[in-house]
């Protein structure tokens, strides 16, 4: 592993204001400009800091015309002061709030003209010169904690999650289901059976994958978290089966109920915590997946075929690496507790 000084010093809620600028290294949280930290990558690959300053950034997407959009909670985490940007990515200081006073933002995505954006539990849309934002979903089941990033699926519709609560010993109604919608629409039921599908991509071949957080015991035991591949209608049995199709006897689970989950294409320590997924621009054969509690990001080769598969680590040295965003020959990481956006490239 070749170790890359690209990281600044910062706990877990960092406090730093808009950003001192992109170069190679980071600048601390005090603006000194000293690098505090250092991420580690496979020889042959880069890593810079494209923009700091943030504080809690969490998904970042696409926005169009050479921009970034940013999710970041701004302050605590259940301060309702979360808050939507638009950074420049030739001039990330240039940075402007779309839209703010927001209750956790997890998720951010644009469709057309319009920004998406998933809170804690509501699911918004507003205009990508932001604004007001209007309510598509209000009072979304969830686990209590949160709902996961936002996607953009080949018919344009949003891909968003519910992540799961129990009732009795089935899933709560609405809840541990992976969603799409369009502006205006009824939301569709794309697959079901999930404790908290947090984060998906397509790969070329148009396969769905997607995270699974898997946070609790079962049985007394924590479960594993997952990468999974997704078709519509797929039911992956959470809470009776956990894992690569393991029952959940508390739950009612059994072998036969089990088996007719889809199969964990790779499976994570409990509590590793996948929050997001991405195919590795520089190899269309290889998925990436941002472990948030292990402080690495991983990877696996989609196109095995001897299931579950066993994850290789590929850039470690950030204590919570959040979400993953392919710009075309590059792959940029949002650094939540260093409050920054990595840049990874291969130099080959």
């Amino acid at each position: 592993m070749l170790a890359v000084v690209a990281t600044a010093c910062s706990d877990d809620s960092p406090d730093a204001g808009p950003g001192s600028g992109s170069g190679d290294t980071a600048a601390s949280a005090d603006g000194s400009g000293e690098a505090a930290g250092e991420v580690a990558v496979p020889d042959g690959f880069e890593v810079s800091v494209l923009a700091d300053g943030f504080e809690g950034p969490t998904q970042i997407s696409d926005g169009g015309d050479g921009s970034l959009l940013v999710a970041q909670l701004n302050g605590g985490e259940s301060d309702g002061s979360g808050q939507v940007l638009r950074v420049p990515i030739a001039d990330p200081d240039e940075r402007n709030v779309l839209f703010g006073n927001l209750a956790k933002p997890t998720g951010v995505v644009q469709v057309g003209d319009e920004v998406w954006v998933m809170e804690q539990r509501r699911l918004s849309h507003g205009p990508a010169t932001g604004g007001e934002l209007v309510v598509e979903q209000d009072d979304l089941p969830f686990n209590g904690r949160s709902e996961g990033t936002l996607s953009v699926d080949p018919d344009e519709r949003v891909l968003y999650d519910t992540s799961g609560s129990i009732d009795g010993t089935e899933a709560a109604a609405g809840s541990g289901a992976l969603w799409a919608i369009e502006s205006g629409g009824e939301p569709q039921r794309i697959a079901s059976g999930f404790k908290h599908a947090y984060a998906r991509t397509y790969d070329a071949d148009g396969t769905l994958w997607e995270t699974e957080v898997s946070d609790g015991t079962y049985d007394g035991e924590p479960a594993p978290d997952e990468l999974v591949a997704v078709a519509e209608g797929d039911d992956f049995g959470w809470p009776q089966c956990i894992g690569d199709g393991t029952p959940v006897e508390l739950y009612g689970g059994t072998p036969e109920r089990c088996e007719s989950a889809p199969p964990s294409h790779a499976l994570f320590e409990p509590g590793s915590t996948p929050t997001s997924v991405a195919v590795a621009p520089w190899d269309p054969d290889v998925l990436l997946v941002a472990l948030w509690n292990r402080g690495e990001v991983v990877a696996v080769d989609r196109t095995a075929t001897n299931l579950p598969v066993e994850a290789t680590t590929f850039l470690t040295g950030i204590d919570n690496p959040q979400h993953l965003l392919v710009l075309g020959d590059r792959l940029l990481l949002s650094d939540f507790s260093g409050g920054s956006i990595l840049e990874i490239s291969s130099s080959g």
